[in-house]
C-alpha cells in the first residue's frame, strides 16, 4: 500500500499540489490524468522519491519493491539488452554480477567458495535461474526480436530501447509499478500485450497515459489532477469522463439558475430596500444573495480546443487511384507494386508495423515525394491537405503563430485569425509566440488549424495524436467523426482508430490486407491474422 497524507509541493509561490490525501492498494491500476502542466509526471516523481515534497508524507509498505519506467533511453548503452531488463530488479542483478565475478577470479579462495555458496542460495531463491528466460518473454511480448536480446543497447535503435526499458520496469513482479507514458513508441500489438499483462498484474500500478483505450482497458481507478488537488474516482477513464461531463453540466445549470435568481433578487432589493413595509423582506433576500455570490462554483481547468473540418466542396465519385507504386529507401523496398483505390465515404486507418511504408505512401499521395515508379491519380473534385509525422521543417521560422497561419489561410484579417487561434487555445499574447519555440502539442494544434482553414475534402493524417493531451485528442477525435470528407490516417491510439475508421489497410512485406470493417473486428478476424502471418513469413498461398 502507498499512503499519501497532506501532500504539498510548490514552485515559487505557485502550489502544484496542496492537501493531497490518497491510498493506493494492491490489485488496482490507477490512471493519472490532468491537463498539460497539471503535474502528472511530477506526481510520479514524488511517489518514486526522485522529487521531495514540501509538506506531508508518502508512506510505502516496508520492504516493498518499486520500479519506474526509465525516461533516459541512453542510460544503459554498454549493457546487453537482456542484462538491461534484469537490472530492473537491482537486488537480483547485484547477486548475479557478484556471483559471476567470483567465478571469474583466477585465485578463487576458500572464503570465495563460502561466499559463492551463499550467493548460489540467494540467486536460486530470487529466481535467478529463470531470469534470462523471463526477460526474454517480456521482450518478445513487447515486440523485441530474439536476435536483439544479446546485443548491446547502443547497437539497437531507439524504438527497441523504449521497449527494453519498459520490459525492465515490468521485470521481476515488482510490488509497485510506476509507468509514465508506457505506450509511447509501441505498435498496437505491443500495446495489446501490455494491456493483457497489466490486467493480470496482481500488485499496484500507477500510470500516466494519453491513450484512452489503454486507460479504459487497464485502470480500476482514475486520479484527476485539477486545481492543485488529486481526486481519486473508481472506474476507468471513460467512466470518469462521462461522470465529469454530467457534473460539469449540472454545475453550469446550477450556476445559471443561481445567476437568474441573483438577478431577480438584486432587482427586488433595489426596488424595495427603501420601502419601509418591505425592508425586512429585502434584508432577508440580500442575505440569500450574499450566500449565492459566495458560493464556490469552481470551473474545470480542462480546455478543449475546437476542431472542425468543413470542406469547401463535396467529394465526387472519383477520389484516388494508385497504380503500381514502388518506393525504396537505402536499398530496401518499402512499397512494391502497390495498387489501391480510395472511394467516396472512406475513412481508412493504415495500421501495422511497416511505419516507413505508410509514411512513404502518404508523402507520395500528398505530393511531398516522388515514387520510384507507378502513378497516383486524384479525382477532379478532390482537394487534399496533409499532416506529416515529422513537422520540424514547417516551423523553421521566426514568424509568430498569427503570421504563420496567415500564410496558410485565405484571409489576412487579423481579427479572424486571432479569433480562430483562440478557439485552438492560443489566446492573447500566446498567438504572438514565434513558431520556432512551440512545444510538440502546440505545433500539432497549429497544423490542425492550417488543415481546418484549407477547406480540403480529403485529409491525410500521419500520427496526428502524437504530443496531444487527452482533451485535444478527444476534440480531434470528435471532429474527424463529424468530418464529411475522405480520410486516410495512421495512429497508435486504439480508441481513435476504432471510433473513426470504416476501412482498415495493412501494408505487409508480402502484400496488402484491405478490409471494410471496424478496427476491433479487424483485430479479431482469424482470416486476417492468418494472411498477415503468411505475408510476414513469405508463405502466401492465396488471397482471401
Amino acid at each position: 500500500m502507498i499512503t499519501v497524507t497532506d501532500l504539498a509541493l510548490a514552485f515559487g509561490e505557485r502550489y502544484l499540489f496542496k492537501d493531497v490525501n490518497l491510498k493506493f492498494t494492491p490489485g488496482n491500476c490507477y490512471g493519472i490524468i490532468g491537463a498539460n502542466g497539471a503535474g502528472k509526471s511530477t506526481f510520479l516523481r514524488l511517489l518514486s522519491g526522485e522529487l521531495k515534497q514540501d509538506k506531508g508524507e508518502i508512506i510505502i509498505g516496508h520492504g516493498k519493491r518499486m520500479t519506474v519506467l526509465q525516461q533516459n533511453h541512453f542510460a544503459f548503452e554498454e549493457h546487453r539488452v537482456l542484462d538491461t531488463v534484469i537490472m530492473g530488479w537491482q537486488k537480483l542483478y547485484g547477486v548475479m554480477r557478484e556471483r559471476e565475478s567470483l567465478y571469474e577470479k583466477a585465485d578463487f579462495s576458500e572464503a570465495d567458495g563460502i561466499r559463492a555458496s551463499e550467493l548460489e542460495g540467494e540467486f536460486a531463491e530470487l529466481g535467478g535461474w529463470e531470469a534470462e528466460a523471463q526477460a526474454a518473454i517480456l521482450l518478445s511480448g513487447l515486440g523485441v526480436p530474439e536476435a536483439h536480446h544479446e546485443k548491446l543497447m547502443k547497437e539497437v535503435d531507439e524504438g527497441v530501447k523504449v521497449r527494453v526499458l519498459l520490459a525492465q520496469a515490468l521485470f521481476g513482479n515488482p510490488d509497485i509499478l510506476l509507468l509514465d507514458e508506457p505506450t509511447n513508441g509501441l505498435d498496437l500489438d505491443s500495446i495489446s500485450w501490455l494491456e493483457d499483462f497489466l490486467i493480470e498484474f496482481p500488485n499496484i500500478v500507477i500510470v500516466v497515459s494519453h491513450d484512452r483505450h489503454f486507460l479504459n482497458a487497464v485502470c480500476t481507478h482514475t486520479c484527476d489532477i485539477d486545481f492543485g488537488k488529486v481526486r481519486m474516482y473508481s472506474g476507468n477513464y471513460d467512466f470518469w469522463y462521462k461522470m465529469n461531463r454530467i457534473l460539469t453540466q449540472q454545475q453550469k445549470d446550477l450556476k445559471k439558475r443561481n445567476e437568474e435568481k441573483a438577478k431577480d433578487l438584486k432587482e427586488f432589493i433595489q426596488r424595495f430596500s427603501a420601502n419601509a413595509a418591505k425592508s425586512k423582506q429585502a434584508t432577508s433576500r440580500k442575505k440569500i444573495l450574499e450566500k449565492l455570490e459566495l458560493a464556490d462554483f469552481v470551473p474545470s481547468s480542462r480546455r478543449f480546443p475546437y476542431v472542425g473540418f468543413k470542406p469547401e466542396r463535396d467529394v465526387g465519385n472519383n477520389v484516388l487511384k494508385v497504380v503500381g507504386l514502388e518506393k525504396s529507401f537505402e536499398g530496401d523496398k518499402v512499397l512494391a507494386g502497390f495498387d489501391f483505390t480510395v472511394n467516396r465515404g472512406d475513412k481508412i486507418a493504415f495500421v501495422g508495423r511497416e511505419h516507413l511504408a505508410k509514411t512513404s505512401f502518404f508523402e507520395i499521395a500528398a505530393g511531398e515525394q516522388k515514387p520510384d515508379s507507378g502513378d497516383v491519380y486524384w479525382g477532379q473534385t478532390i482537394s487534399h491537405s496533409y499532416f506529416p509525422k515529422d513537422n520540424t521543417r514547417l516551423f523553421d521560422s521566426d514568424l509568430s503563430i498569427t503570421d504563420w497561419l496567415k500564410g496558410h489561410a485565405n484571409s489576412d484579417d487579423d481579427t479572424y485569425i486571432r479569433s480562430f487561434l483562440g478557439r485552438m487555445l492560443f489566446s492573447g499574447d500566446e498567438a504572438l509566440k514565434p513558431v520556432r519555440v512551440l512545444s510538440g502539442g502546440e505545433k500539432v494544434r497549429c497544423i490542425l488549424s492550417k488543415l481546418m482553414l484549407s477547406g480540403a475534402n480529403c485529409l491525410i493524417l500521419d500520427e496526428p495524436t502524437n504530443h496531444l493531451d487527452l482533451e485535444a485528442i478527444t476534440a480531434l477525435n470528435d471532429g474527424l467523426i463529424e468530418f464529411p470528407g475522405v480520410l486516410l490516417f495512421t495512429s497508435h491510439d486504439h480508441e481513435f482508430v476504432t471510433s473513426i475508421a470504416n476501412r482498415v489497410v495493412e501494408i505487409c512485406p508480402g502484400g496488402v490486407i484491405d478490409r471494410y470493417m471496424s478496427f476491433d473486428d479487424y483485430l479479431r478476424d482469424k482470416q486476417v491474422a492468418e494472411l498477415r502471418d503468411q505475408y510476414y513469413h513469405g508463405h502466401v498461398i492465396a488471397e482471401i
